[in-house]
């Protein structure tokens, strides 16, 4: 594809002539962002299409959160978050995306290096908890902001939280492996807050701070009955009470978007 200024932002076939790989183009130059697929799906995946009012409906009605006042626009400036992962039959890679209140999206979550092999094994076997998984947490411009790798694990799990040049942000480590699921949310070996399951069956957890005040809280919405049963594919809204500082508010955000990946897997296991 030939780009000039007026190209919109969006994932376009490589320039460089790579078969089956696309390249983000921020408007006004090519970044070193790339995404495998076919240059027919570049707008599908750059922007995700989703209802308004269906995402206000699920964040109003299913979660039952107020209208919030209205954010920056961005990840770390928006009071309410919409995680809604892409539903497939197989589920072979996590991927998410994220909406504001009001159903624009503002970033995504993408699991990145996972070989062929290791999605094979996720199909075959329940071994998907042993294995090591990356994700990245991106703006809508495909930009990565954090990178969160949970190790493999046997009895508690445990995501380490970096910035996208490597520098440590945080970890979120898994207190109990019996009962209501506690993580606790640690900077440098210190606590600053916790994530704490309510309701184990019914995904609802709330985040606090270090003095066990609540900050924020998140509400798994369902889609129904018929959807669930041929998809694992999470919906939930994040919806944080006041303004945090920073790392608290990266370790937030980081917590609730990948909350799925980091704990899903232990839920054979909890009543």
């Amino acid at each position: 594809m030939t780009t000039h200024p007026n190209t919109p932002a969006g994932w376009y076939a490589d320039p460089q002539g790579t078969p089956n790989l696309l390249r983000w183009w921020d408007g006004a130059q090519w970044t070193e962002h790339t995404h495998p697929g076919q240059p027919g799906q570049a707008q599908q995946q750059a922007q995700p299409v989703a209802d308004p009012a269906k995402i206000q409906r699920q964040v109003q009605q299913q979660a039952g959160v107020a209208p919030a006042h209205a954010g920056g626009g961005t990840l770390f400036t928006e009071p309410v978050l919409v995680v809604n992962q892409k539903a497939k039959l197989i589920e072979l890679t996590n991927e998410y995306s994220v909406f504001d209140q009001h159903g624009r999206t503002i970033g995504s979550v993408v699991q990145v290096g996972q070989s062929t092999l290791k999605k094979v094994a996720r199909f075959v076997s329940s071994l998907d908890q042993f294995m090591t998984h990356k994700l990245e947490i991106r703006d809508a411009q495909g930009q990565p902001h954090l990178v969160l790798t949970r190790p493999a694990k046997f009895i508690k799990s445990k995501v380490l939280v970096t910035r996208p040049d490597g520098q440590p942000v945080g970890e979120i480590v898994q207190q109990n492996a019996i009962g209501k699921i506690n993580f606790a949310i640690q900077v440098n070996g210190q606590q600053i807050g916790a994530i704490k399951a309510e309701n184990w069956r019914a995904w609802n957890f709330a985040i606090v701070d270090h003095t066990g005040g609540e900050i924020a809280r998140i509400t798994k919405t369902w889609e129904g009955l018929a959807k669930t049963m041929f998809t694992t594919a999470d919906n939930y809204v994040l919806q944080i009470h006041r303004q945090l500082p920073d790392p608290l508010l990266s370790l937030v955000v980081a917590t609730a978007l990948t909350v799925d990946t980091a704990l899903k897997q232990d839920a054979r296991g909890f009543g």
